[in-house]
């Protein structure tokens, strides 16, 4: 099974081919530090992964998508990019938990969080156990709030002193971490989940509020 994988969730624009049989060979990825290009880069770094795996678009059996948490803006590039080539290809979109996708590459043996930069001074975090299985969250805080002592992410990177636990890699969701998220819904068949984003909190853009009335004596 070949599955492109796609994320926006941090400001890694992360799009990569993987094969999926008894395990996921990552056969191209293409990655870009850059919060600002998540819509500029996501689909020619797709087209990219494709084109240098040898794979063309019609030979994908399914996508893979982080659905976050993140900021609105980039979450929300690499979740219509997934629908869209969805669509046009006929085939499953499964979202799945950034934060997840951090936890299944990091193979610590041990309980941990993943951690991740939520801006205005807040951290995007999850719990999970030895096996990178989540046991809580995502939740949105500010990082002196947590008691933390190992931790994955970009986040507990920024905040480490704040958190005070020992930082380790993976700090963004990588193609082989994404398919292992939604491995068990890919090699099942199972319907895939609404590609509803984690943004966990309200957008800093509001509605204007109704002009006032201007009145003469």
């Amino acid at each position: 099974m070949l599955v492109l994988a796609l994320d926006t969730s941090t400001p890694a624009v992360t799009a990569g081919v993987a094969e999926l049989t008894t395990s996921a060979t990552v056969l191209a990825e293409r990655v870009t530090l850059d919060a600002r290009a998540h819509g500029e880069l996501i689909t020619p770094h797709a087209l990219d992964a494709a084109r240098e795996a040898g794979v063309a678009l019609k030979d994908l059996a399914a996508i893979v998508v982080g659905a976050g948490p993140g900021p609105f803006t980039g979450l929300r590039a690499g979740l219509a990019t997934a629908a869209a080539l969805g669509h046009a290809l006929g085939i499953p979109v499964h979202p799945v938990c950034s934060l997840d996708a951090i936890a299944r590459q990091a193979g610590l043996g041990e309980p941990f969080h993943v951690v991740t930069d939520a801006r205005r001074r807040e951290v995007y975090w999850a719990a999970y156990d030895a096996d990178g299985l989540r046991t809580d969250g995502p939740h949105v805080q500010a990082p002196a709030e947590l008691s933390i002592s190992l931790a994955a992410g970009d986040g507990a990177r920024l905040y480490a002193e704040q958190l005070g636990a020992r930082v380790v890699e993976p700090y963004y969701p990588s193609t082989a971490g994404l398919v292992a998220a939604a491995r068990e819904a890919l090699t099942s068949g199972a319907e895939p989940a609404p590609l509803t984003p984690l943004y966990l909190r309200r957008p800093d853009a509001v509605e204007p509020a109704a002009r006032k009335r201007v009145t003469t004596a």
